[in-house]
């Protein structure tokens, strides 16, 4: 336990042990080993290297290891609400729908599905199909919503720069036999829209950890705890003087932190949306040479 690179904070430990012994007592989980996350970490180091702070704890087998995972990104309404978390630091948390905001809280593994995101080149003539995995989390409390939500793990790993390739053999073509042809991008440590993503070596352990055997993730800060701070902060003390844990380099980064819940964003987003309706997508353009 630890505050520094590679160490978790001891509140941190504490809930996310207690919580996976509570899913165990009560059968939710099988699973011996656990997972836990600090969203008050910084998620990009002064040496621009991704911050671990996603952590597999296998007590049974005495191993733990840290590893770097992404934030929810949240959105600035423009006029309305600015809820926008920068890359390297969350300031902004929240459970409504559509606020892509990390949440914090307790939660279980539920079922992996898959997900075709297009075909990427591979240098130097080839090419490959991105099928990605996606593993649902069910939560409890602030967190009940992260099945509506679509909240859960996947690989940090998009196609981007699409165009239309024409392959009617293809299991993914469409009615008129394309598909879409991009370049792989690995976004690790970055921004999601509210789920935990990892790498791809980190994504591929963690997934065979859970196929069978549901497991524990307790992710903090929870809303009680951005309150607390926040008070602390308005109050012009330190945290850590009122007994409350938050990352001190991110904290001086962000100022206050907030809390948005799902009873007071959810109908900002909602009337957003009403009057602001998504334009229709542009159809993706041919592949040069089709």
């Amino acid at each position: 336990m630890g505050e520094g690179e590679g160490q978790i904070a001891a509140v941190v430990l504490q809930r996310a042990r207690a919580f996976h012994e509570k899913e165990i007592a009560q059968g939710g989980v099988t699973n011996p080993c656990y997972f836990a996350m600090d969203a008050t970490r910084p998620n990009v180091l002064a040496d621009r290297t991704s911050g671990r702070r996603f952590y597999i704890i296998c007590e049974d087998s005495r191993t733990f290891r840290a590893i770097p995972s992404g934030h929810g990104s949240g959105r600035d309404l423009k006029g309305i609400a600015d809820f926008a978390n920068e890359r390297q630091c969350a300031q902004n948390f929240g459970n409504a729908l559509g606020s892509d905001l990390t949440s914090g809280g307790g939660y279980v593994t539920a079922e992996t599905t898959t997900a075709f995101k297009g075909y990427y080149r591979v240098p130097p003539n080839d090419i490959a199909a991105l099928i990605r995995p996606f593993v649902q989390f069910d939560g409890e409390g602030e967190t009940q919503n992260a099945r509506q939500r679509a909240i859960g793990g996947h690989p940090a790993v998009v196609v981007r720069n699409a165009c239309l390739m024409k392959d009617a053999s293809s299991p993914y073509a469409d009615l008129q036999g394309y598909v879409p042809l991009g370049n792989l991008v690995d976004y690790s440590g970055g921004r999601s829209n509210g789920c935990t993503s990892w790498s791809p070596s980190d994504a591929e352990d963690i997934f065979r950890m859970v196929q069978t055997e549901p497991t524990s993730l307790y992710i903090y800060p929870e809303a009680s705890d951005i309150s607390a701070v926040a008070r602390a902060v308005t109050d012009g003390r330190p945290p850590s003087q009122a007994g409350l844990y938050w990352n001190a380099s991110c904290l001086k980064k962000i100022g206050t932190p907030r809390y948005w819940p799902d009873e007071t964003l959810g109908p900002i987003i909602a009337q957003y949306a009403k009057d602001h309706p998504t334009a229709p997508s542009s159809p993706l353009p041919i592949c040069p040479g089709q």
